[in-house]
């Protein structure tokens, strides 16, 4: 049986940013060999992407972020040569995935269709901003454009000003739908024997991602409100100011609500028809909130998450990240891992948060420094010689 769930399959990553490499990532943490090609020289973009940089090194913090567990091969795609070692590379590939602008690939003979008549049983994968279709797909495009093109803006921020994800949410979603998407063609391969390509756009990853935002106006017809740190769902769905410091408090059903009554020792809300039922407290929004946020500036954070934990409230607090990581639930899932890295000496990583029982995640080989495994992939896989890599080396070519 083999020790990891992707074990036997290969990958070569054609990509660069952030989330088709966190989409080959992920893929590479599920034990598939992935083989990262890059430009001589220079390599992926957000190798610069810094500052914060790695200790003693000019690797940027962002490339480290989506990388790992990846070997690094230098190929100039521009030139006939390079190009020749990539379809060598692809016909022994199981997956390629790349993010070029739309039709750019073609090019040079690596688009979709020539590949996969060199290698029907490729799944081949496309990231790109908008498409391959439509009247937008020739644009370029990053995460801030497609939070705000697809809505996702629309949902965030307060009432009078929309807001982006800090993080670059779109991106991270569309690396999670690409991976998916790429297990479900290879089920399809070994089921058939044939690839298949895969057409996959941020701006519709973002659009998909607003899941209820989106049905609630689908149903309704109405444009759904922005409420800041408020949630959709039951009330409360929010944040709160406590005596010192702000919490997250949900009570998404009656039962919940009934708890968090009685934490707070005021049982006689359940008893006032406006507030009694979760459809009763949601037309009652504009009434009930000003009353749980007295209610919650009466105690401190931690008196009130002790509290609403005893009646079974969720609730949370508001985390920096130095706070997040000595979190005890967190560091006894282990989600952050140390490892050994040969240019910083030890390097940090946020875990792969998947748990199998049969095939764990348990091996992080460091980000690649530029190029570090084109000789010994060229060779294994393109059967180059010491002198053709010299040659190659000499023209620019890896």
């Amino acid at each position: 049986m083999p020790s990891t769930a992707l074990a036997g399959i290969r990958v070569l990553d054609l990509s660069r940013i952030l989330a088709a490499p966190l989409a080959t990532q992920m893929l590479a943490d599920l034990g598939a060999e992935v083989i990262k090609v890059e430009r001589p020289g220079t390599g992926d973009d957000s190798r610069t992407y810094g500052p914060p940089f790695a200790r003693g090194t000019d690797t940027a913090a962002f490339y480290l972020s989506c990388n790992r567990n990846k070997r690094s091969v230098t190929v100039n795609h521009a030139t006939a040569e390079g190009q020749e070692l990539i379809r060598a590379l692809a016909a022994r590939s199981d997956v390629l995935v790349e993010n070029f602008r739309a039709g750019t690939l073609a090019k040079y003979g690596l688009d979709q269709q020539s590949l996969r008549e060199l290698n029907p049983r490729l799944v081949y994968l496309s990231v790109t901003g908008f498409g391959q279709t439509g009247p937008y797909a020739s644009r370029p495009g990053y995460d801030g454009i497609f939070q705000a093109m697809s809505g996702m803006m629309s949902a965030s921020g307060h009432p009078e000003e929309p807001m982006k994800v800090g993080v670059s949410m779109v991106d991270i979603l569309t690396g999670l739908y690409a991976s998916t998407a790429v297990l479900a063609a290879l089920r399809h391969r070994d089921a058939t024997g044939e690839g298949q390509f895969i057409d996959l756009s941020l701006l519709d990853c973002g659009l998909a991602s607003l899941s209820h935002f989106a049905m609630n106006y689908l149903v309704s017809g109405e444009v759904p409100r922005r409420r800041g740190n408020g949630g959709y769902g039951g009330i409360p769905s929010q944040a709160f100011l406590c005596e010192d410091k702000p919490i997250f408090l949900v009570a998404g059903n009656d039962k919940q609500f009934a708890g968090f009554c009685a934490a707070a020792d005021r049982t006689d809300l359940l008893q006032d028809p406006r507030f009694a039922t979760t459809s009763a407290r949601i037309a009652h929004r504009e009434e009930i909130l000003p009353v749980l946020e007295a209610i919650l500036r009466t105690r401190t954070r931690d008196e009130w998450l002790a509290v609403l934990d005893e009646h079974d409230v969720p609730a949370g607090p508001f985390n920096e990240l130095p706070e997040v990581f000595a979190d005890p639930q967190i560091r006894h899932r282990e989600m952050l891992v140390d490892i050994a890295d040969p240019l910083s000496g030890r390097l940090p990583l946020l875990a792969n948060p998947i748990r199998f029982s049969a095939t764990p995640v348990e091996g992080y080989g460091a980000p690649p420094a530029l190029g570090e495994h084109t000789a010994e992939v060229l060779a294994e896989l393109a059967e180059v010689t010491d002198s053709q890599l010299a040659g190659l080396r000499a023209r620019g070519v890896v």
